[in-house]
């Protein structure tokens, strides 16, 4: 039987692991095997499971170690390295004149290499542009386009709410979200309240759909004539929560009538 352990490097990316006899818990930070003899920075997702030899794909890469106190100095220094790099790639993008936005900058533990995160409309022919980042970071270079919404989740800020963008907390993937999901929730089409900072539609006008859409199917349209004890008026509000509409008469009385019950 072969152990194996769940460890999330970057950007949410989930690897399994020979966890080598290492003590870990979920939670626990490690160095673990990267690419070509590279190390890389993690966090353990799983527990330590038991399975079939049979059921592992390829050769299982290591857990090194544990994080410990000379690890921490390397992390700190990282980070100081990646601000750095960022700085150099934003000179090198203006001086070519390339149109595209950096958006994150991130090196592996060893720093052998660097991932740059870049928004852009089109493909972008960087090939310059790396060889000017390897030359000036003797480290190997990886240009990763992104979209708009992973920019958000990596870059992070806050949302109308006033909380930390869902993104960024807790969402693993991301979901459509259309006009539709707006409409139907009866929300004024106001572009600045209904988009987040990505600047494409809030994640969170998802989250209420289908309470919405199940019991909109209850509810007259805006706009129907509707019969109140023996009365005929024009619906002019619906309000799903509350579970009821208003029904306007011609002499300018209005009604609300109850759906659904609070």
């Amino acid at each position: 039987m072969t152990e194996i352990i769940g460890v999330k490097l970057r950007e949410e990316l989930i690897q399994y692991f020979d966890p080598q006899g290492f003590d870990l818990n979920k939670g626990d930070l490690c160095i673990v095997e990267g690419e070509e003899g590279s190390s890389e920075i993690g966090e353990v997702f799983t527990e330590i499971k038991i399975i079939s030899p049979q059921e592992v794909r390829g050769k299982l890469k290591k857990v090194l170690r544990k994080l410990g106190k000379e690890d921490l100095e390397q992390v700190k220094l990282n980070k100081t390295k990646e601000k750095e790099a960022f700085v150099l790639c934003l000179r090198k993008i203006k001086e070519a004149e390339l149109p595209m936005k950096l958006a994150k900058v991130e090196y592996n533990f060893d720093c052998s290499k660097a991932i740059f995160y870049f928004c852009s409309d089109g493909r972008i022919d960087f090939r310059e542009l790396v060889k000017d980042l390897a030359h000036e970071l003797k480290a190997r270079i990886e240009m990763c386009q992104i979209g708009v919404r992973d920019e958000a989740k990596m870059v992070g800020s806050f949302g109308h709410c006033g909380r930390a963008l869902c993104c960024m907390t807790f969402l693993k993937e991301f979901s459509p979200v259309s006009m539709q999901m707006v409409k139907v929730q009866n929300l004024a089409s106001n572009p600045s309240k209904l988009s987040g900072t990505c600047g494409r539609l809030m994640c969170c006008l998802k989250y209420e759909y289908n309470f919405y859409k199940e019991n909109s199917k209850k509810f007259p349209r805006i706009g129907a004539r509707a019969k109140v004890k023996e009365e005929i008026g024009i619906v002019n509000e619906v309000n799903i929560v509350k579970g009821s509409y208003k029904v306007k008469f011609e002499d300018g009385r209005e009604v609300e009538v109850q759906v659904l019950e609070n």
